[in-house]
């Protein structure tokens, strides 16, 4: 039951939430001049503080949890694994990540208006991944190999352990109904390394935090419009 869940004060849900993304962001932005030195695009950077940084912190974190608490990892330390009709997944969950994709492109004008604003940062390098035809066959080859498993299949899978298995059943419980509103503009603002698509994300996940927090039961975000 969600209301035997002990809940986080607002102060550390807001902790819990940015850290990793702090952590992993300074880890980012000292090296991407690095990886463009040598010839790999900007999303190495990123690449790299996800495997250094951001999935040992976030797992990790996890499974300490698992020992001081002296609960199981599934269902215990990370909750919303209800089972669900099987049509469900099949119906349900396809609309609700038609409706993410619909906002993002919907709100993608707000990300075009507030990256004036980070003028100095590498948003171009970002925004293209930095993949075009100046970089050698070889390390294309290499950046994707990394690419494919790590941003889009790996982290994603422990970002939804992390934030919607563990942090959004305790949040706290003074939000009310502004909880799942909360948790994605959180959400969206531990992705330091991207800091103009606050709007965007916060509300193009939006219909999936709904989805879990409603039946209860994690739905992997790998096919969210963008893995970084």
């Amino acid at each position: 039951m969600e209301n035997n869940i002990i809940k986080h004060t607002l102060l550390k849900s807001t902790f819990l939430h940015l850290l990793p993304g702090i952590l992993g962001g300074i880890c980012f932005f000292i090296l991407s001049p690095i990886v463009n030195a040598n010839g790999f695009p900007t999303i190495m950077a990123l690449i790299i503080s996800g495997i250094i940084i951001l999935i040992p912190f976030e797992l990790g974190f996890l499974i300490y949890q698992k020992k001081v608490t002296g609960q199981n990892l599934f269902n215990g330390v990370i909750k919303y694994f209800k089972t669900i009709p099987v049509w469900q997944y099949f119906f349900t969950h396809p609309i609700d990540c038609y409706n993410c994709w619909y906002l993002f492109k919907l709100l993608g004008f707000t990300s075009t208006f507030l990256m004036t604003f980070f003028k100095w940062m590498p948003s171009d390098s970002i925004l293209t991944m930095g993949l075009d035809s100046s970089l050698t066959k070889s390390k294309l080859l290499f950046t994707y190999l990394l690419f494919l498993p790590f941003l889009v299949f790996v982290l994603p899978t422990i970002e939804e352990f992390y934030f919607r298995g563990y942090l959004l059943p305790r949040m706290p419980i003074k939000l009310k109904g502004w909880t799942e509103i909360t948790h994605s503009a959180l959400f969206a603002l531990y992705h330091t390394w991207t800091p103009w698509m606050f709007v965007v994300r916060t509300f193009g996940v939006l219909p999936l935090i709904f989805l879990v927090k409603r039946k209860k039961k994690i739905c992997f975000l790998v096919l969210e419009p963008t893995a970084f």
